[in-house]
Formats: structure tokens, C-alpha cells, sequence
């Protein structure tokens, strides 16, 4: 599928592919006239980079971990180093911090929604 295609389905700016694809995340092809052709299966690809930039991952630790998401079952990670490690530690904190201040923020909209729906 053409580049056009691919950020519809993703709902992904076209530039924010091209990015990927420099950072190493994605890997289109090339057709014969330079167009990028990307594979069916880079729309979850693109998803769950998306799913990981929005939790705060930054780049260069998702293209370490892409591989392993695809099989988690599967995970041989022999360059893990005690640094990367670690650094995933604190991301995973983050994220926890993050969905913890989330719930809290959903669970104060529900509780003003259920206020207001009993005034309605």
C-alpha cells in the first residue's frame, strides 16, 4: 500500500511515517519508481508505535523492543544490557505513574458526570 493509504489507516500524519522510517521502526519497500510500498502488516506496526510514543517510550527504546513485542512468547534479547534495562524499568514506572494519574482524572469526570446527570 502506498504511504496515502497507510496514514489513513492509522490515522498517522504521512510525516510521522516517514519519520518512523528514518528512526528504523518501519520498513517499506521501493518500487521501481521510488515509491514507498508498505506491507500489510505495518498498520498494527504503526499502531503500536503510536501506542508506545503516546505512553512516553521514546524512540530509540521502542526500536530495541519492536522485535520482542511481535512474539513476546518468544523473547531472545541477547544485547540487553543492565543500562537498557534499567532505563526500561523507569520508563515502565512512568507509564504506571501516568495510568495511575489517568484513572484518577477518569474517575473525577465520572463522578462530576454522575453529579450533573442527577441535576439533568
Amino acid at each position: 500500500m502506498r504511504i496515502g493509504e497507510l496514514s489513513t489507516q492509522t490515522d498517522t500524519p504521512a510525516r510521522s511515517l516517514r519519520y518512523y522510517e528514518e528512526q528504523g521502526l518501519i520498513e517499506p519497500k521501493r518500487l521501481h519508481n521510488g515509491y514507498r510500498d508498505y506491507d500489510d502488516y505495518l498498520v498494527d506496526r504503526v499502531i503500536q508505535i503510536r501506542g508506545l510514543l503516546e505512553a512516553g517510550l521514546p524512540t530509540r527504546i521502542i526500536k530495541q523492543i519492536l522485535p520482542c513485542l511481535d512474539k513476546p512468547r518468544t523473547i531472545h534479547f541477547a544485547d540487553a544490557t543492565p543500562e537498557m534495562l534499567a532505563t526500561l524499568q523507569r520508563e515502565r514506572d512512568q507509564m504506571t505513574r501516568r495510568i495511575e494519574c489517568l484513572i484518577r482524572n477518569r474517575n473525577a469526570i465520572d463522578g462530576y458526570l454522575g453529579a450533573v446527570s442527577e441535576l439533568a
